[in-house]
């Protein structure tokens, strides 16, 4: 009696064991599915010329994105066309400062920074740069309130005061600059994509304070920060991969695979996704485990030279720049620019 009751515990044991496993395996499409990134929609803009950076406004829910002589603004509430920043010479990128009410615009064919009125979208005023060639990457500091450009053809970064509308200084960086964020305390940390290395440059004192070797990295442009963990994402052209590094010393944790001719990175603090889009036509997704594990869990596919995005830490959506383009050219054809957007499966 006691063999055939301890056989049937045996065979309870093993159906519950199995039962449990079940129950894991059909958890594991949808733990998947939850983190699958799909098409949902795109959003056509009409006109010619190329992009660069995206940028959010998440106050006033407003999408800006950069198409060569011109501003496009998208609510992001319609996902639809809501106005236009133009005649400009040749933009790059889009720095938001609410606390003021406005934005910045990078012309970097003007050598000039042009600030907008967040509300109305009106131009306030063009800021030519002193001692600058080619501004690209441009950021709001909280922490200094300033606005610093980073000039990719004059290896500096330009300092502008949002409030005043003036020029308020000019930091030497050593190399040519990428992109750059701010964590908010302080420091500024910029990819020199010439020299393979990441800036810290005090907010205050307007200076490099130091400079970090990114290797295995090479040739480093975007550039995103976990700013709970002090870790800093940097996507590099050279050896096709993300670099993960500590932002207290500059150590290079980890280095993951991605596709060719990326330009643009970001992370999501919600979700612990980071988003790398590449010029090949996909967006690598890597999942961050922890502050010092990560694992690439989509290869995303979007299209041919979808190089840039942002996201949309609301509705963890993100959205690429796209357009089609004169075979063997960079020139871009009239009327096919328009705005990928990516979304979470459900």
């Amino acid at each position: 009696m006691i063999d055939i009751y301890v056989n049937n515990l045996f065979f309870m044991k093993k159906i519950i064991s199995g039962f449990a496993v079940l129950v894991l395996l059909s958890l594991v499409p949808q733990l998947s599915k939850a983190q699958t990134y799909a098409l949902d929609k795109t959003i056509s803009v009409k006109g010619d010329g190329g992009y660069d950076y995206l940028s959010i406004d998440k106050v006033n829910r407003r999408l800006y994105v950069s198409h060569g002589t011109a501003v496009e603004v998208i609510d992001l509430n319609t996902e639809k066309p809501a106005g236009v920043i133009s005649d400009l010479k040749g933009i790059h990128g889009i720095a938001i400062d609410n606390k003021a009410n406005k934005g910045f615009i990078s012309d970097g064919k003007a050598n000039a920074i042009v600030a907008f009125d967040l509300k109305t979208l009106k131009v306030i005023a063009t800021i030519t740069l002193k001692d600058a060639n080619g501004p690209d990457a441009v950021i709001y500091d909280p922490y200094s309130d300033l606005i610093f450009t980073f000039n990719g053809e004059s290896n500096n970064s330009s300092v502008v005061n949002p409030n005043t509308l003036k020029q308020v200084g000019s930091i030497a960086l050593g190399g040519a600059p990428e992109f750059a964020v701010a964590d908010g305390k302080g420091n500024i940390f910029n990819n020199l994509e010439d020299k393979s290395s990441l800036n810290v440059i005090d907010s205050k004192t307007l200076k490099v304070i130091k400079n970090y070797p990114l290797a295995p990295c090479g040739g480093p442009t975007g550039l995103a920060l976990d700013t709970k963990n002090q870790r800093l994402f940097t996507v590099c052209r050279e050896n096709k991969g993300v670099s993960v590094v500590d932002a207290t010393n500059g150590k290079v944790i980890a280095t993951l695979p991605i596709g060719a001719g990326v330009d643009a990175v970001a992370y999501d603090p919600e979700t612990k996704l980071i988003f790398c889009s590449c010029g090949d036509g996909t967006t690598t997704i890597i999942k961050q485990q922890s502050a010092n594990q990560y694992s690439v869990i989509q290869t995303l596919k979007t299209q041919d030279r979808a190089r840039t995005l942002t996201l949309d830490t609301q509705t963890h959506k993100i959205y690429l720049s796209v357009a089609e383009f004169e075979k063997g050219t960079r020139k871009a054809l009239p009327n096919t620019f328009k705005i990928l957007v990516y979304k979470i499966q459900k």
